[in-house]
């Protein structure tokens, strides 16, 4: 039986760490290894994961961000497999049994499922995230500059030769955080992928005082710089590990949405005819060109963008909220959004 390593990589997230360790070692798969690494948290972490013992292995670190952690964990894994489960997300029952079939079913590089929105109380929302799903060979869009649907980092499980494939990521400054998508994205480069279209997990986002939050890191003015400095290691990477060519721009619509909540919601309508007029064509070839959407999906993100554009500002407002944040797509979701980046985001 071969081995499922599920490593929880926490910094200063006591409140729900062990949640997510306990979820962990819930699994039935039987041979499932829970690991934690915890990257120099100054909170109550630390006697959190000695408190179990010899039932998990610890690994304690200096603060050096997610990076740093993904590294040291795929220095420390030889074999098998690897999920990263944040410290504040959790794992359903069987999840790692499902998705140990699909490894065994097909020899992919990722299996990745959806996972259901549960918010700061661990109370399911309703929705769940992504809304779409990529499977099988996601090279040849990666190639064109088209970033796949992908849930966030807890909904994804990979071949840990795979991964060795793309790590260690370097780690500088400006590269400790964002390890979930250059394995993501990174995978997609030396095997294909594998979807499971059915929640195995649960995605925690958080509200406060403006409502829901799209996610829950870097905020939207960060995410440019962050994405493209990503994007330009990963092509680093790719070509020098690899021998590929990833082109200099890439294509997201995670990302796209983000500019467009930050222009248009809350905005004066004059403000929203102008940017929809003179600066919405990335947000619109997200849309219009996406290879992973259905004519369907296209039209209907295209009518609700439209409503932006009426005077009535509660109507365009929550069409905003609709395409923008996952928990808008539930009637008991609050108004007020606060949009950020993709960093634990989700493709629509």
């Amino acid at each position: 039986m071969k081995e499922m390593n599920v490593v929880i990589c926490n910094y200063n997230y006591e409140e729900y760490l062990a949640q997510a360790i306990d979820s962990a070692l819930a699994q039935d798969y039987m041979n499932t290894r829970v690991i934690v690494i915890d990257d120099g948290s100054t909170d109550g972490s630390r006697a959190i994961m000695q408190a179990y013992a010899t039932r998990i292995t610890t690994i304690f670190k200096d603060n050096g961000g997610q990076v740093s952690a993904y590294n040291l964990a795929l220095q420390r894994l030889k074999t098998g497999y690897v999920l990263f489960l944040d410290s504040d997300d959790v794992l359903y029952p069987g999840a790692v049994t499902e998705v140990m079939q699909s490894f065994q079913r097909e020899n992919v590089a990722k299996v990745q499922f959806r996972l259901d929105v549960i918010d700061c109380t661990s109370k399911c929302t309703g929705v769940y995230v992504p809304h779409s799903l990529a499977d099988g060979d996601c090279l040849k869009p990666l190639l064109d500059g088209w970033l796949y649907p992908s849930p966030p980092a807890s909904g994804n499980a990979y071949s840990v030769s795979a991964l060795r494939k793309i790590f260690p990521v370097p780690e500088t400054a400006k590269s400790r955080y964002g390890a979930d998508f250059y394995a993501i994205y990174g995978a997609a480069l030396v095997g294909t992928v594998l979807s499971i279209p059915k929640s195995l997990g649960g995605y925690r986002v958080y509200c406060g005082a403006r409502g829901a939050t799209f996610a829950n890191s870097e905020q939207t003015d960060r995410a440019p710089k962050a994405f493209t400095s990503r994007w330009a290691t990963l092509r680093e990477i790719a070509s020098r590990r690899l021998g590929m060519q990833l082109p200099r721009d890439f294509h997201d619509f995670a990302l796209e949405r983000a500019y467009f909540c930050a222009s248009v919601y809350n905005a004066p309508l004059t403000a929203r005819w102008r940017w929809m007029l003179k600066h919405s064509h990335a947000y619109l070839h997200a849309i219009v060109a996406n290879p992973f959407w259905s004519l369907k999906k296209k039209l209907g993100t295209l009518a609700l963008s439209s409503l932006c554009l009426v005077p009535y500002s509660p109507i365009a407002d929550y069409a905003v909220r609709y395409i923008c944040n996952p928990l808008a797509r539930n009637h008991t979701a609050k108004k007020g959004v606060r949009v950020v980046s993709e960093a634990r985001a989700t493709h629509l």
